[in-house]
């Protein structure tokens, strides 16, 4: 089995906590500038560590944008199993779990700045092409290619959001639940 894009540095403890910390600063720094202005240079200076060292774990920023996307990916998921875990019935549950996202994002700093502006070209391509970010909607669906249309609602949510979450909430409950909540 090939290891993902983007995730070579979840390999092993020490890699790890090595990587985490250039993820980390990595993130504050697309959140300051904007994910496509931060070089390799500026993530290694903020990181405390050698260009060689950043290297090591990121081939490249697509590379390491990949990894930071994961990892926040991983945690919003697990959270938004956890909340979701006793919804009833498929549609509320993918709408619960939708919604639930949508308000983890947006209330993150770090990440809201992924949706509009210069982030947003960058976070498409990363949306598009990420196994990790598809597998997470498999949670919810089992359908792959329904897992990677509801990922693609969600993205459009965070970047053209409804009026409020009324808005959104009909939105997913009229047109996207019944839809895709059959592919499960």
């Amino acid at each position: 089995m090939t290891t993902p894009k983007g995730t070579r540095w979840l390999q092993d403890d020490r890699s790890r906590l090595a990587a985490d910390r250039i993820v980390e600063a990595a993130g504050e720094l697309f959140t300051a500038h904007g994910p496509d202005k931060v070089s390799m240079g500026e993530v290694a200076r903020a990181a405390g560590c050698s260009r060689a060292t950043l290297y090591r774990y990121f081939s490249d920023r697509r590379e390491l944008q990949l990894a930071y996307m994961h990892r926040e990916a991983l945690r919003i998921g697990a959270a938004v199993a956890r909340e979701t875990a006793d919804v009833e019935g498929r549609e509320a549950r993918l709408v619960a779990a939708v919604l639930s996202a949508l308000q983890h994002v947006r209330g993150t700093p770090l990440l809201a700045s992924w949706f509009g502006g210069d982030g947003t070209a960058v976070t498409a391509d990363i949306v598009q092409r990420s196994e990790v970010l598809e597998a997470l909607g498999t949670q919810f669906v089992r359908d792959p290619a329904a897992a990677r249309w509801l990922l693609r609602c969600v993205v459009m949510l965070l970047i053209m959001p409804g009026r409020d979450e009324a808005e959104d909430r009909l939105f997913l409950e009229r047109y996207v639940a019944p839809l895709v909540a059959t592919r499960v």
